[in-house]
């Protein structure tokens, strides 16, 4: 009986970011050039020819071309949620074949958010089978209790083994299946461990395969660095559908769902939950609850008016100045872009001559959420500006425009949307920049207070 030929080890580097594969290690890949991002890994080659017990893959069927007029572009049927800002953030539903990655920090609510959709779609739809690679099957029971949720047809499998799991959807067809998470699972035929670069881009193009060859829609949870990115290679982000971020902090109640990139709909769009003993509650209008302990007639609190996709949010932008008698002042923002609050007070100092270089500046965005678009630069400009004067902001008035820097105030996209938002929550007056184009119908009731310049702001907010 002949002698199987030894198997070889070999020592290789991947980038965690692009997932090439490097000969020896370097601080800096050569191919993204990104640094502290190679990873060893030990592989096992084998011989080329195969042995009298293995098996080459067959393969694949060649797909033909077709023709883009020969192809009919009808609506993918979606499968309903009774979350809608799940189903607002996922544009519309879930779509069959679709492969959706979400991300968060830990103990943010992942597991919650999916167990309570595991159990929807198998309500409403069908077979659902929940696959978990870390917990157990008893755990995902208590789960499932504590959120006085559960379904007969919801399957619960403890595998991490892709293999195995590629013949349960195989055999099962769900209509939803949800791995949790895919730095748990592996394939044999790599010999790294489980949650390598090489494990976690082979173990998504599997999955990958299975949800567009079977029509099985896939969520699969991603674990984050200390960052706040997805842990594993940037590859893994490129080949799902859709990258949903789950954001929260543990000591806020609110929790935002926010579409980082989507193949079916809208990207940016956010679904606003609140944490809760009983699970992940939907919150209608996240706006409203924003405001909802907002103090009148306080220095330092001015309300700005976002869009967050194609939804606009009322949110509250706090700042307070304080003397400092350090030499460097403190300039600290939660929620808020630190490059854009370094750019706000230079502008206040600059061009309406605000002391601000003794002061201590902070900036807070109400309810955990982060604001990440300019149309805010004016609310937060004239709350520093409040809280440094000390003149509060009427209640009544809300703001939108971004700043220049040479304090001109720059017009901003879907401004209707946003004045009808305000006007729904009882706003009277608005201040917008004066070169925003002609506004069509505007809400009745809603007084629009035109700027040019971060001056002329600061006047009619605080006079």
């Amino acid at each position: 009986m002949p002698r199987a030929t030894p198997a070889k080890l070999r020592t290789r580097y991947v980038c965690s970011n692009c997932g090439a594969a490097q000969s020896k290690w370097a601080g800096k890949c050569p191919d993204c050039n990104d640094w502290n991002t190679l990873i060893e890994e030990v592989i096992e080659e084998r011989s080329s020819t195969p042995s009298s017990g293995e098996v080459r893959r067959a393969r694949p069927t060649i797909n033909t071309p077709q023709r883009l007029s020969e192809i009919h572009a009808d609506s993918m049927p979606r499968l309903a949620v009774e979350m809608t800002e799940l189903g607002r953030v996922l544009g519309g539903g879930i779509v069959p074949g679709s492969l959706v990655l979400i991300g968060g920090d830990p103990g943010v609510g992942k597991s919650t958010l999916l167990m309570e959709t595991a159990v929807d779609v198998a309500q409403h739809h069908g077979a659902t089978l929940y696959v978990s690679g870390e917990e157990s099957a008893h755990q995902l029971k208590m789960r499932a209790e504590r959120l006085g949720v559960g379904s007969s047809e919801l399957y619960l499998l403890t595998e991490t083994n892709l293999n195995d799991i590629a013949v349960h959807l195989e055999n099962m067809k769900p209509k939803l299946a949800i791995i949790d998470s895919i730095q748990t699972m592996y394939v044999d035929e790599l010999n790294s461990s489980a949650g390598t670069v090489s494990q976690v881009r082979e173990s998504a193009q599997r999955l990958q395969a299975i949800a567009k060859s079977s029509s099985i829609a896939i969520f699969i949870v991603g674990h984050v660095t200390k960052e706040g990115t997805i842990a594993g290679p940037k590859v893994l982000e490129h080949i799902v559908d859709t990258v949903l971020q789950l954001e929260g902090d543990r000591f806020h109640i609110f929790r935002i769902l926010r579409s980082i990139k989507n193949r079916f709909g809208p990207t940016s769009e956010v679904g606003v939950f609140e944490m809760t003993g009983g699970g992940m509650k939907e919150v209608s209008n996240p706006s409203e609850a924003f405001l909802a302990e907002r103090m009148m007639n306080a220095p330092g609190s001015a309300v700005a008016i976002t869009m967050e996709g194609t939804r606009p949010l009322l949110v509250e932008v706090q700042a307070l100045t304080s003397t400092t008698q350090n030499p460097m002042p403190r300039r600290a923002a939660n929620g808020f872009d630190h490059n854009r609050l370094f750019l706000l007070t230079a502008v206040l100092g600059k061009r309406v001559g605000m002391r601000l270089h003794d002061q201590d500046v902070f900036v807070n965005v109400v309810g955990g959420m982060t604001i990440d678009e300019p149309a805010a630069d004016l609310a937060a400009a004239v709350a520093i500006a409040s809280a440094n004067r000390g003149a509060p902001v009427p209640p009544d008035l809300a703001i939108v425009g971004e700043v220049g820097l040479s304090g001109e105030i720059r017009s901003v996209s879907q401004i209707s949307q946003r004045l009808n938002e305000a006007a729904r929550l009882g706003f009277r007056r608005v201040i917008i920049p004066k070169t925003a184009r002609a506004i069509e119908n505007p809400p009745a009731g809603l007084q629009l207070l035109p700027v040019r310049s971060l001056g002329e702001a600061l006047d009619a907010a605080l006079t």
